[in-house]
């Protein structure tokens, strides 16, 4: 039987960022055979977590190999260069915790996990059953996938939920214009740089006119008047994007998630049925058994069978 009958929240959640959080947050751990563990620990513990306070749907989507198609598309994208060798070495091991603790685990190498999350989402949304769609992760490019108050982003650490009003708040733009607005500025956790001379106030001034780069005229004299009285710099602005159009759309491109049909399934796919047989042994390997104690009684306490 599925715990909650009514209106559905969903989960998803970026397991790589929990994964980098969790291990430089917390002390070094060894498995049985010796490996580092530590941060398996920790995010899966902090998933079981949000399972004990009532979320019935989860899923998380990891970066199994950091690098994917972006890198081809712009040489300076993000690698897993100068990642310690011992954070790498976690990821198999947690997708395989939180498989065994019963969670939907999308491993992402082609596509990132960022894409992973916004198939979920859009997936999600589309389901009437639906009430509300959680994104937690505080990157900033899931608030192109943020919808009303139906999907939202979620920060663990700050508890801030941002919605359609909060992405505005947060960036001076829609959702939708926010591949734009990262083309415009850069990103330099992503690995590229952005248009010299565009700031975050200018991006925000110019797409909230505008909304997206195509329809951001070259000429200074073609845009709004109020525009230009806004921006001080706006005719050297206006002459940057003229002469780097095709830079920014490349830009705007690595910056724009997938949505990719076949990714996740169906949102019943996300429903927690509880632990696998195979949690027990997980959690010996990571000398963690009150981990597999836990997920057993929240199974009981919800009627599911093990």
């Amino acid at each position: 039987m599925l715990w909650q009958a009514g209106p559905v929240l969903v989960h998803l959640v970026d397991g790589t960022y929990e994964l980098f959080r969790h291990y430089y947050a917390l002390p070094r751990r060894a498995g049985a055979d010796g490996a580092e563990v530590g941060a398996v620990r920790g995010v899966t513990s902090s998933v079981l977590g949000m399972l004990e306070e009532g979320a019935t749907h989860l899923g998380v989507a990891t970066d199994h190999v950091i690098e994917s198609f972006r890198n081809r598309l712009w040489p300076g994208y993000k690698t897993s260069a100068g990642v310690p060798e011992d954070l790498l070495s976690q990821f198999g091991p947690l997708e395989s915790a939180l498989r065994a603790l019963g969670v939907a685990v999308w491993p992402m190498e082609e596509l990132e996990a960022d894409d992973a999350l916004a198939s979920a989402a859009a997936v999600a949304a589309a389901d009437r059953r639906v009430e509300r769609v959680l994104v937690w992760t505080p990157d900033k490019d899931l608030a192109q996938c943020v919808v009303d108050s139906r999907v939202v982003q979620c920060d663990r650490r700050s508890g801030r939920v941002i919605d359609e009003a909060g992405v505005w708040e947060k960036f001076g733009v829609a959702p939708a214009s926010i591949p734009d607005y990262l083309a415009l500025v850069g990103d330099s956790a992503d690995g590229f740089p952005g248009l010299a001379g565009w700031g975050a106030r200018s991006a925000a001034v110019v797409l909230a006119r505008y909304g997206h780069l195509e329809a951001i005229p070259d000429d200074v004299e073609d845009w709004d008047p109020a525009l230009r009285a806004q921006l001080r710099a706006a005719a050297s602005l206006a002459a940057r994007l003229a002469a780097d159009r095709s830079l920014a759309l490349r830009f705007r491109d690595l910056a724009t998630l997938r949505v990719e049909p076949g990714v996740v399934g169906t949102v019943d796919d996300l429903a927690w049925r509880g632990p696998t047989p195979e949690l027990a042994v997980v959690c010996e390997q990571l000398r963690d058994p009150a981990l597999a104690r836990r997920a057993t009684a929240l199974a009981a306490r919800r009627g599911l069978g093990t």
